[in-house]
């Protein structure tokens, strides 16, 4: 077995390697990751799951639990997703309630200063049997996850004010270890509205406030006992997370906005994330700029996209057909999406945007 298909650090230099200039040394390093790349896809087990090619990356229209049950351990470097909360907001009695406007999970807010606002999901009246196959939906998805990662592998989770403290915990128990939140700044318009049918009489009142930030959960698989980020790098190529272009390290609280008319037109799924956002994501969850990265929740494939905008090769889980085809659609599009920030860009715009902060 090669160093490339049993995840071993890449072999060190010769003296006369070492005397190339750096030309030669980026070569290496290029065929490395392509060959790591090669020898991740063809161990990948399909089993009769539907699924395609889509550049360097994969689509896989199946159930992530059953897909990932079937794949070899240590696997995958990196997990970024936004998954849906296991309770009912993506069962199909509620996709035809929200999409005939008559709610069920999914809460029609009103109009806001003449504009029309998209249904959220109403997790803030989730019963306690609701709250317990939460839990459980998280504790399996965080084993399932544990299992196919690399030692070191970092988790970006999405997540929501109302039930990250429970979500975060249960991912947590499968053996994660909690590594803080990347906090997204971003006025959703969730939130701030006065008492239901009781706007007149308590017009100085808001039921909750204005949701202005979005909570991601960071896990990581644990390092070998004894062994330090270094060699976890070396070996795994995972155990950090990859600093800035600029240089500066990666914040953990990242400004951004909602997601554009453009991106919501090319792929309509009701938890779109917009590029600007998702690229950096998945930029830093690959701290040596090798390896893959992981959506076991693909959706309209907003993550696949980044990843093919960066020219890393992901794998992309979808369950939904109809969300599947919409991805296959999409991802190519999504991928040529120029992004831009009122901060400074970075010269490449397939990595916009990224904060020029120095500070080390």
């Amino acid at each position: 077995m090669s160093f490339l298909e049993s995840g071993q650090s890449r072999p060190q230099l010769t003296q006369l390697e070492r005397q190339k200039p750096p030309v030669f040394e980026n070569l290496l390093t290029a065929l490395h990751n392509a060959f790591s790349r090669t020898a991740i896809m063809q161990s990948l087990l399909f089993n009769g799951t539907p699924h395609q090619s889509a550049g360097s990356s994969v689509l896989v229209n199946g159930d992530c639990f059953d897909w990932m049950d079937h794949q070899a351990e240590n696997l995958i470097h990196a997990v970024v997703t936004d998954p849906p909360y296991g309770v009912k907001e993506f069962d199909a009695d509620q996709l035809v309630k929200r999409a005939s406007g008559n709610g069920g999970v999914w809460r029609i807010p009103p109009t806001f200063d003449g504009h029309k606002r998209a249904p959220l999901p109403r997790f803030t009246a989730l019963n306690d049997a609701e709250r317990i196959r939460l839990t459980e939906f998280f504790v399996r998805l965080g084993h399932s996850m544990f299992r196919v990662l690399r030692p070191g592998g970092h988790v970006f989770l999405a997540g929501n004010s109302y039930l990250s403290q429970s979500v975060f915990a249960a991912i947590c128990e499968s053996g994660f270890e909690f590594r803080g939140e990347i906090i997204r700044l971003v006025r959703t318009l969730r939130g701030g509205d006065r008492p239901k049918n009781a706007e007149e009489e308590f017009p100085d009142i808001v039921s909750m406030p204005r949701g202005c930030y979005e909570p991601w959960g960071l896990f990581r698989k644990p390092l070998p006992k004894g062994m330090t980020v270094s060699e976890c790098l070396r070996k795994y190529q995972t155990g950090g997370l990859r600093r800035l272009p600029s240089g500066g390290p990666f914040n953990d609280v990242i400004p951004s906005e909602r997601t554009s008319r453009a991106e919501r037109d090319i792929a309509p799924h009701p938890s779109i994330k917009p590029q600007s956002l998702m690229r950096q994501l998945v930029y830093a969850a690959l701290p040596t700029g090798a390896g893959t990265v992981m959506d076991p929740f693909m959706g309209s494939g907003s993550t696949i996209a980044a990843c093919k905008a960066l020219s890393i090769q992901g794998i992309g889980i979808e369950a939904s057909k109809e969300y599947y085809d919409m991805a296959v659609k999409a991802i190519p599009k999504l991928a040529k999406i120029v992004v831009s920030t009122s901060v400074r860009e970075h010269s490449k715009p397939s990595l916009l945007p990224f904060f020029d902060d120095q500070t080390q």
